[in-house]
């Protein structure tokens, strides 16, 4: 179970931040630091609407924790990728390290957006996601309490990351409507292997909550991995509640030469 006294407003900072991540991954070698990034960035004229103090506040707040966490995985994940994957394909690894970063996000996604979207609901609102913001302050998850104003914009956040994403329209809008949103057959093969790298078993691969981001359920990840398997990823067996995998690639640079291959 996770610890209590986690939702941040730290999505405010840059919400989905896209063209800047895209941006950043580009000028963003292996073995430099986030000072050396910024100096790049800011010399690269790439940032030209940017004043020099928040694009600081955008590698530092934003782009740092989301892609050099877990021994950089993530930035070297779409370095590898950025120039071979479509944007619908790199929308969702964004999608994935940054809710895996704000874990509120983490939270309204499985929490709200997929059963909304499960019973037929056609918008979402930031005053269902005020809701959500409000009863995660009543069950203690924020370390003090927000006032009327941050709720309101912490709302907006999370429904305004979910449409930079692709799961809901774009737009300043207090209700957005529903976009189709399924997992790409990449990300899914990344996210097995990215589990089972991390040292968890194939049924805690199959069951992990990382799954529920792209509405998947444990019966949908095996009909999942059964399609994969006959692409070739690796070979899954399954009998009742029991999985093995058999898994083809022994690194995530394997992996990825893969999938950067086609």
């Amino acid at each position: 179970m996770r610890s209590r006294n986690i939702y941040t407003t730290k999505l405010g900072a840059g919400l989905g931040l896209v063209e800047e991540t895209l941006a950043l991954i580009e000028l963003w070698d292996a073995g430099i630091s986030t000072n050396e990034l910024y100096r790049r960035a800011l010399a690269s004229g790439r940032f030209p609407g940017i004043s020099a103090r928040r694009l600081s506040n955008i590698i530092n707040e934003c782009f740092a924790p989301r892609y050099f966490r877990d021994t950089q995985a993530p930035i070297l994940t779409l370095k590898k990728l950025v120039n071979h994957a479509p944007l619908s394909e790199l929308l969702q690894f964004m999608f994935l390290f940054t809710a895996r970063t704000n874990l509120i996000l983490y939270d309204f996604v499985r929490e709200v957006y997929w059963p909304a979207y499960a019973s037929g609901k056609q918008v979402l609102s930031n005053q269902e996601a005020r809701v959500f913001v409000d009863n995660a302050i009543s069950d203690g998850m924020t370390n003090t309490p927000w006032s009327d104003k941050v709720r309101r914009n912490v709302a907006g956040y999370l429904t305004g990351c979910c449409a930079d994403y692709g799961l809901l329209e774009k737009g300043r809008k207090q209700v957005r409507r529903f976009k189709r949103f399924v997992i790409s057959p990449v990300i899914s093969a990344f996210l097995a292997y990215d589990l089972h790298f991390s040292g968890m078993g194939d049924n805690a691969v199959i069951s992990h909550l990382d799954w529920e981001l792209f509405g998947l359920q444990p019966k949908d990840v095996r009909d999942e991995l059964k399609r994969l398997a006959l692409k070739g990823f690796f070979i899954a067996q399954f009998a009742g509640d029991v999985s093995r995998v058999d898994w083809k690639y022994k690194s995530r640079e394997e992996l990825l030469h893969a999938i950067s291959q086609g």
